[in-house]
């Protein structure tokens, strides 16, 4: 519908009957100034939707119009006249940079590096650790497995000293009859440097020398291969004693002297 077209009727209608503008905003109660907007095609003037139509509703029932046939001038008119809706640009998710799943790649390879070094070296960190422990101190076996000893003296035959000797070059027994500090080196390494707790008895293997640093030798109980190893009797004494294959021969043949 060409512009005007729905404006011209409409007035040329309400002229046709001589009705006033004025005339048919006192009958409907429609403002003047929408009156005069409709006949003039004053879109912007007008409120839309259901108010517009409703004007226009009671303007054609006035006027002894048919209201579906004005009605349909008017939104063809104003569908016209209108401005179609700019399209809202679609908004998309902006794709992140390239340059991250670069970085992302490049952190797991360093993630996964480390955690194969780091176990690595933690394990043999951990072996050497063990290792360390067993050969500081190792829970002495059963008595039963020993033979019998008197405090100050030598039970044991040569023949099974020998055997003795044979089997383990040096193994050492070191027990106390009070706490006391005890430091031990087996052929020249320090395998025990703690307190040792009354009634403790620890075993350290060796092969040519074993020696015994204690701030009160006269509390040892020590025994080298199952033989009684005399250590100074003088109360409160610090001392080293130091054993070797020589003195497990002599233990041998009868007791050791301090």
């Amino acid at each position: 519908m060409a512009k005007g077209t729905f404006g011209e009727r409409l007035k040329r209608e309400r002229e046709l009957r001589e009705v006033t503008i004025k005339e048919i905003a006192s009958a409907t109660r429609i403002a003047a100034k929408f009156l005069q907007a409709l006949e003039n095609e004053e879109w912007e003037k007008l409120p839309g939707g259901v108010f517009g139509r409703g004007f226009v509703r009671s303007v054609a029932r006035y006027l002894g119009l048919s209201e579906e046939n004005l009605l349909s001038d008017y939104d063809q008119a104003r569908g016209e006249a209108s401005t179609p809706a700019t399209q809202k640009p679609e908004e998309r998710i902006p794709s992140p940079p390239k340059w991250i799943p670069a970085i992302a790649v490049v952190l797991l390879i360093a993630v996964v590096v480390g955690l194969a070094f780091g176990g690595r070296y933690a394990w043999r960190w951990y072996a050497a650790h063990r290792a360390a422990k067993k050969a500081s101190a190792v829970v002495s076996i059963p008595s039963s497995n020993v033979a019998t000893q008197n405090l100050f003296g030598n039970s044991s035959s040569p023949a099974s000293a020998s055997a003795t000797e044979k089997s383990l070059p040096l193994d050492l027994s070191v027990a106390a009859t009070a706490a006391v500090r005890v430091k031990v080196a087996a052929d020249g390494v320090v395998v025990y440097d703690s307190e040792l707790a009354t009634g403790q008895n620890l075993h350290f293997p060796a092969i040519d020398r074993v020696e015994v640093t204690a701030n009160d030798a006269s509390v040892l109980l020590l025994e080298l291969n199952g033989q009684k190893v005399m250590p100074a009797r003088i109360p409160g004494s610090s001392s080293t004693i130091s054993l070797t294959s020589k003195d497990l021969r002599q233990a041998a043949g009868g007791p050791t002297q301090p």
